[in-house]
């Protein structure tokens, strides 16, 4: 029996969420193939939508802050995706707790999808699969949104895909010291203190946070990072939390800061991708490689890859 080949863009834009759930357990059945990179070269140079990054403690209430989200935005008319990645299961490598459940949607809007993504080996990053997932996502929904497990490794991951990360810190936790000490917060672009409803303690955490990111030099593209309280429960602080997302995507749009930030998260994820599978001594010999390889940035890793991987492999 022949294999069904990958779906285009435009048939993914009208295939509903099964075609783009089976399109995506394609993606990771074929993933590193030429086949897979066409598709995902073809999503990176049609972007629709701005991906919003979401990361935090454990605890901190990410998956009901997304939840919240969603609603948001398609109370405002736009269409939303979300890659809510999970810990892996130490026997299948799958999605571990499966963030689907603890985000309630409407399963017959089909402007609004869920995936969770297991890690895999990545610390508590994101995948292979969740970075080419996020891609998909962006080329056809106005709004992606990636849900990372928790602080540490799934910061600077989520750096390689977000436009603008959104650090969300929960009252009386001390998490504003030790962000300050791993210098996390030089990394969000909108800081959220959840849990505003607890009232005092949500305060002197945001007092916490707006003083430690004076400490901090501005961020990328000069842009210092706002704080602000939101309860996802009552929905207390939610518009203005969307209305500061939405200014930082305003902000990236001006002149083409966007697209020198994604270009830079292009290569980024493509040097990652083969540090990752062949050892910064491999990444060196792909040097002379890429630079003779024309394509997308997935095309150009998979080629690569495999080069590497005949090297590797010698003489037969």
């Amino acid at each position: 029996m022949s294999t069904p080949s990958f779906p285009d863009l435009a048939s993914l834009r009208t295939s509903g969420k099964a075609g783009l759930a089976r399109a995506l357990a394609r993606l990771e059945r074929s993933a590193g193939t030429e086949e897979a990179a066409a598709l995902l070269d073809a999503a990176e140079a049609e972007p629709k939508g701005d991906v919003l990054g979401l990361t935090g403690p454990p605890g901190v209430g990410k998956s009901t802050l997304t939840g919240a989200l969603v609603r948001a935005f398609r109370g405002r008319g736009m269409s939303v995706g979300v890659i809510a990645v999970d810990p892996s299961s130490m026997r299948s490598g799958g999605a571990l707790l499966g963030d689907r459940a603890r985000i309630p949607t409407d399963p017959d809007d089909r402007d609004v999808f869920v995936r969770s993504l297991a890690a895999r080996d990545r610390l508590g990053g994101l995948s292979d699969l969740a970075f080419g997932g996020v891609l998909l996502l962006r080329a056809l929904f106005d709004r992606v949104i990636v849900e990372t497990v928790g602080v540490g490794q799934s910061e600077a991951d989520v750096a390689l895909v977000a436009d603008t990360i959104l650090l969300a810190v929960q009252p009386a936790s001390g998490d504003a010291l030790q962000f300050i000490k791993a210098g996390v917060m030089e990394l969000p672009d909108v800081v959220a203190v959840t849990k505003a409803d607890l009232g005092a303690p949500a305060f002197r955490a945001r007092d916490d946070l707006e003083s430690a990111l004076t400490l901090a030099s501005p961020g990328r593209d000069a842009w210092r990072a706002p704080v602000t309280l939101v309860s996802s429960e009552t929905g207390e602080g939610l518009d203005s939390l969307v209305a500061l997302i939405e200014e930082h995507a305003a902000f990236l749009r001006e002149g083409d800061r966007r697209a020198q930030r994604r270009a830079a998260q292009s290569e980024a994820r493509l040097k990652a991708a083969l540090k990752g599978r062949f050892g910064t001594a491999g990444l060196a010999a792909a040097g002379p490689i890429l630079a003779g390889l024309s394509g997308g940035p997935a095309m150009r890793e998979a080629k690569a890859a495999a080069e590497l991987s005949a090297r590797l492999a010698g003489p037969r």
